[in-house]
């Protein structure tokens, strides 16, 4: 074997490796799905402590960074959850990696929030809204990433006026007054359109079509 040709696989290799999303479950997507209406008291996302962070890949390595929550409420009825729906100020999304670097991170993040990507001008908010929840039940060949896991929850995902049913494990707790909902997992973001760079023959200019989604949301009645 040549040295070229050992370079050019060890190239290859590495790449691959740096394109990998993080390792997590990957949430199902289906179509649109009837929201659940909510039975029971309401729980009020508590959006000082809720967060939503994000993970993308590329060849060069990964960016990760927050967006925050800005409105939201949990419907539980006899410590069951019946219905959940949250909204997202996409205005927020902030890169936290580079926050040595501010002309870099000022520069990501106006490439994330512009039309190439999240376009937050026209789209400000994302939303998602429970349409099933169920007791936590793994399929005997699943290969799970969330161990404790207790809920499958579904629901619609609205991102950039595009709307798809997802579906992902999360873990449930209940304390008196309190309601939290904690979970992670990859999404392909060209179901969503958001599709540029996602064309694996620009090679080196290629960012993942997989983004890492893990959120921690606080409900208080």
């Amino acid at each position: 074997m040549t040295k070229r040709i050992a370079y050019t696989i060890f190239l290859l290799t590495i790449l691959a490796a740096c394109q990998e999303a993080p390792r997590a479950d990957k949430a199902k997507v289906s179509d649109v799905q009837k929201v659940k209406v909510g039975e029971g008291h309401a729980y009020l996302v508590d959006t000082a402590s809720s967060i939503i962070g994000w993970i993308g890949t590329k060849p060069t390595g990964k960016h990760h960074g927050t967006v925050k929550v800005q409105s939201g409420a949990v419907y539980v009825k006899d410590t069951v959850v019946t219905a959940a729906q949250f909204v997202i100020n996409m205005k927020t999304m902030e890169n936290v990696d580079l926050a040595a670097d501010t002309s870099m991170k000022n520069k990501l993040e106006r490439e994330l929030k512009g039309p190439l990507f999240f376009d937050v001008a026209r789209f400000p908010t994302a939303s998602f809204e429970m349409t099933a929840i169920e007791p936590f039940k793994p399929a005997l060949d699943e290969d799970l990433n969330l161990k404790d896991a207790t809920h499958t929850i579904k629901g619609n995902f609205t991102i950039k006026g595009v709307t798809k049913n997802i579906s992902f494990p999360a873990i449930l707790s209940f304390s008196p007054g309190k309601v939290s909902a904690m979970a992670t997992f990859n999404i392909d973001r060209t179901l969503w359109g958001i599709t540029y760079r996602a064309d694996k023959s620009v090679q080196d200019k290629l960012i993942n079509s997989l983004v890492n989604i893990s959120f921690t949301i606080n409900a208080t009645r």
